[in-house]
């Protein structure tokens, strides 16, 4: 099942979106239960209700603007650095550099504001005289549906409610100049998502497929079964000592191929467009302003 945010006639709405992607049925939820996005369907699930029942004839995903599933997360969001391999090696002498003696004993956690959040298709502002080094990267986002405390990771997928594309967009001098990462990654819309939510019956997450264009050129492709920390592991990981609540999300890391990386560096300017896409879910697409 896909669920989607979007707005229709100004006002927030949900609703399930059609499998070919083409349309969207609106759920019955009051405007407050609305304008918490997917998180009110999680929440009413949790609980124990039944989806809500259809709150109208479909309409076509054209004549909506779609947001970010959970557009004000309950909290911070979760995310991971240096989890693919070959991310790891193309970083290892700048971002991940204090990590070289032991680098895959414990995963890097570090987490975003939930204001940055943005819809799919959302611009993207250049935090000017701030930083000059904007870089991108696309990840897989967890989204936690049964919450707990000290999760193991045999048990650890059955917490998983669904999944969602996240760029996880980074001011890389700002992240050096920090060393911890928070104020780099969560400049004010640093964290566009969407294009909606796939319920985990329909994905699994631990096998898909990551890309990433810039400009139509592709930079990032790469499978999640190269992580070095996978999904189990990580939820393992944050849930130790901390309750995860249903709602909260996990950004599980990028592959190889960001702009850092590449020799030269290539960061990203005003008028750049960065398309993130995950093979069972669906595609953002943001320009940088």
């Amino acid at each position: 099942m896909r669920i989607a945010t979007y707005f229709s006639g100004g006002l927030r709405q949900v609703g399930t979106v059609s499998a070919d992607g083409q349309s969207i049925t609106p759920l019955a939820l009051t405007p407050q239960q609305a304008e918490r996005g997917v998180l009110a369907i999680i929440e009413l699930l949790n609980e124990g209700h039944a989806l809500p029942e259809a709150g109208g004839a479909p309409i076509p995903v054209s004549d909506v603007t779609l947001d970010a599933p959970i557009p004000t997360p309950r909290r911070n969001v979760w995310c991971v650095g240096r989890n693919y391999h070959a991310h790891a090696k193309e970083l290892q002498a700048s971002v991940f550099k204090d990590n070289d003696a032991n680098p895959e004993s414990w995963p890097i956690v570090f987490t975003k504001v939930p204001d940055c959040v943005v819809g799919p298709f959302d611009d993207i502002q250049l935090p000017v005289g701030v930083s000059d080094q904007i870089d991108y990267e696309a990840e897989l986002m967890v989204i936690i549906g049964k919450g707990g405390k000290n999760i193991s990771r045999a048990d650890a997928m059955g917490h998983v409610w669904g999944y969602t594309v996240v760029n996880d967009v980074t001011a890389r001098d700002v992240q050096m100049r920090h060393q911890q990462w928070d104020m780099g990654k969560s400049f004010d819309t640093f964290c566009p998502t969407g294009p909606w939510a796939v319920t985990a019956d329909e994905l699994d997450g631990t096998r898909t497929r990551v890309r990433c264009w810039v400009n139509g050129e592709l930079r990032q492709d790469g499978p999640t079964e190269n992580m070095i920390f996978d999904i189990p592991a990580l939820i393992e990981t944050v849930s130790r000592g901390i309750t995860l609540f249903p709602g909260d999300m996990i950004a599980t890391g990028t592959p190889a191929g960001v702009g850092m990386g590449l020799k030269p560096p290539r960061y990203l300017q005003a008028g750049d467009v960065v398309r993130v896409e995950i093979d069972g879910i669906g595609a953002i697409e943001n320009k940088f302003v």
